[in-house]
């Protein structure tokens, strides 16, 4: 259930009296709600989860007035979906829990409320084109908006998207403090991945699915999704060592490795090996080749805080940002 600090009109950027398109910070501040009150977004279709008749996302239209035009909205958005996280309640808790284990499992892809997603996504770009659309989501629904994006890279159509604390499905070694203990295990678990992917192609059959995999891998690398992640949340924090160890192997020299690895999860092969039902080892949802990847350095009180979605409305953000692309 949301707190009364996570409501955008109680505690939301009030400071941001106009927005620049051409300024990535304004752009990420209008993707949370209710800014369409104030910014001239109006909603015209409420996503309903085909499970619980729960309202899971939004689609918002841009409409501003003729008065308010400059040369930065050319990089305005005419559409925005977005996805809600996990609620707590009653009504809805049982089925964003049941999808939060999805996502663990790398099964999101056959859930209903995706498939609901994805042809919203499907229809709006087909009548407006990719360039008008964005999306955005925190949480459950920053994986939602992750897959659809992935889905939509695949096809050609590149959308802009904002995701607020996207689960990483990993033990959060960015969280341990000594430097060189989580360096080791990163290139430990490189080695076991490296290891691992070269067993499975050792037969014809694997072959030809790595094959298939790599090319997709490389196919959605030119989608650089715009992430906010906090290095205090265990939930999402793993970005910033995944995309670090990935630029450390390149820099040595080891960009082939960094390719094959990146392209595989530790845990769900973990999980697979142990005979862990209903695990898909094909292409985790969390794995990106491309990132435009911001950091909350703000100091959080505790790890919930580090998850909220409030914590990115503040004017006095302390951010480190970075752009990570595929080589």
């Amino acid at each position: 259930m949301a707190s009364g600090s996570e409501y955008f009109n109680r505690c939301g950027p009030k400071y941001l009296s106009n927005i620049d398109w051409n300024n990535a910070h304004h752009r990420s501040q209008c993707v949370a709600p209710p800014w369409w009150e104030f910014f001239n977004f109006k909603v015209v279709n409420a996503l309903i989860d085909d499970n619980d008749k729960s309202i899971f996302g939004a689609i918002f239209e841009y409409k501003p007035s003729a008065y308010s035009y400059h040369r930065s909205m050319d990089r305005s958005p005419r559409y925005v979906i977005a996805f809600r996280g996990t609620l707590i309640k009653l009504e809805s808790f049982a089925r964003d829990l049941k999808l939060d284990i999805d996502i663990i499992r790398n099964g999101l892809h056959h859930t209903g409320r995706f498939r609901t997603a994805i042809k919203a996504v499907l229809d709006l770009v087909s009548v407006v084109g990719s360039s008008k659309v964005w999306l955005t989501g925190h949480s459950l629904g920053a994986a939602m908006a992750m897959l659809a994006g992935k889905n939509m890279a695949k096809r050609g159509n590149f959308l802009e998207a904002f995701l607020f604390n996207p689960p990483y499905v990993s033990p959060p070694i960015e969280r341990i403090k000594n430097k060189k203990v989580r360096h080791g295990l990163r290139f430990a678990g490189t080695l076991i991945k490296a290891g691992i992917a070269f067993a499975a192609a050792a037969s014809d059959n694997h072959n030809n699915s790595n094959g298939i995999q790599d090319s997709s891998f490389a196919s959605i690398s030119g989608w650089i999704p715009c992430l906010f992640v906090n290095h205090l949340d265990p939930i999402c924090s793993e970005y910033i060592g995944h995309f670090k160890h990935k630029k450390k192997l390149e820099d040595i020299g080891a960009g082939g490795l960094a390719r094959l690895t990146s392209q595989h999860s530790l845990g769900n092969m973990a999980m697979s090996a142990v005979g862990i039902k209903g695990i898909d080892t094909s292409e985790p949802l969390h794995l990106l080749p491309s990132a435009n990847l911001t950091v909350n350095l703000y100091p959080c009180q505790d790890m919930i805080s580090a998850h909220e979605l409030h914590q990115w409305w503040r004017p006095d953000l302390n951010l480190s940002c970075s752009v990570y692309k595929y080589k």
